[in-house]
């Protein structure tokens, strides 16, 4: 910690002023804890069990406080380099609204303060998962794999992957081979999402000294990697069709939504060298986001049918 504040007050001259209550929450990365929110909140209700609603308000509370902690304990440790992005710099600690030390401390509270309720609340292996995976995105990927190996967004997206594993957790104390399956879907799918970002935002990560995978391996085999990841994502996407955990018309719609993530990728592997506006990478970066959701969404409607049905 005090390597960082001693970077960003002495080496840049910030000063701190007063933090306002949406400077706290701006750490929490809001719009990062929606995504984490609701596919957690699709494993709990996707769960075989019934559910009752306090527990279930208060599980996802506890998931959406726990990844509102590791957001805060990775703009703590990554201060120094988002004032050199353009997309970052503007976060409460590199434009100087919050302190390093109140968001390091904001930001182990939340986690201790989550993990104690999903645990009190819910079960003591949801509330693992859940310490688990602060850990892992907070120390495996920020302190270490995102600035030392092109692998890092591969590796560490496993942390973004857990929320459903917590949530159905969260209601049946077990884990199940419906939430590993909305596990892969979120891990193969964040590679392909984040590299298209990569691929726009490269200067940045190059000024920054990230080795995302565009400034290592360079474009050309990116855009490969991407394509090929997204044929994995577009399988596992349907994968719950084909298991019998989801019904023909989850299975038509999420086909129809992984043709779409596969188009805009091999958009992206054809993608001219020269075009240096990166339309298709934008492009794909977009309709990931709304691949996911979608998924997800159709995912929940047809749980939530088949119970009404049932």
């Amino acid at each position: 910690m005090a390597l960082v504040d001693d970077r960003l007050t002495h080496d840049t001259g910030i000063l701190f002023s007063e933090a306002m209550p949406g400077d706290y929450f701006a750490l929490l990365k809001p719009r990062v804890m929606s995504l984490v929110v609701f596919t957690a909140f699709v494993g709990l209700v996707a769960a075989p069990v019934s559910l009752n609603p306090f527990i279930t308000v208060i599980s996802v509370l506890a998931i959406a406080v726990g990844a509102g902690a590791s957001g805060a304990l990775n703009m703590w440790y990554d201060a120094d380099i988002d004032r050199l992005m353009g997309r970052t710099a503007s976060r409460p600690i590199p434009s100087g609204r919050v302190a390093p030390g109140q968001a390091l401390a904001f930001g182990l509270v939340l986690s201790a303060l989550s993990v104690m309720m999903l645990g009190l609340v819910a079960n003591w292996l949801a509330a693992s998962l859940l310490a688990f995976t602060i850990f892992f995105y907070a120390v495996v990927y920020t302190m270490w794999l995102k600035r030392s190996t092109p692998q890092n967004i591969v590796i560490g997206g496993a942390a973004g992957a857990f929320p459903p594993m917590i949530g159905w957790a969260a209601a049946t104390g077990a884990f199940g081979l419906e939430s590993i399956l909305l596990f892969l879907v979120i891990f193969l799918w964040t590679p392909p999402h984040f590299w298209a970002l990569a691929l726009f935002k490269q200067a940045e990560y190059g000024r920054a000294g990230i080795p995302m995978m565009p400034n290592v391996a360079g474009e050309a085999s990116t855009r490969r990697q991407i394509f090929a990841y997204s044929l994995v994502t577009a399988a596992a996407g349907v994968a719950p069709a084909a298991f019998g955990f989801a019904s023909v018309a989850y299975g038509i719609v999420a086909t129809v939504l992984s043709l779409g993530l596969v188009w805009y990728a091999w958009k992206v592997m054809r993608m001219d060298a020269s075009d240096r506006a990166m339309k298709p990478a934008k492009a794909l970066f977009g309709y990931s986001l709304l691949y996911l959701f979608g998924i997800f969404g159709a995912y929940l409607v047809d749980v939530v049918v088949a119970r009404i049905g049932g």
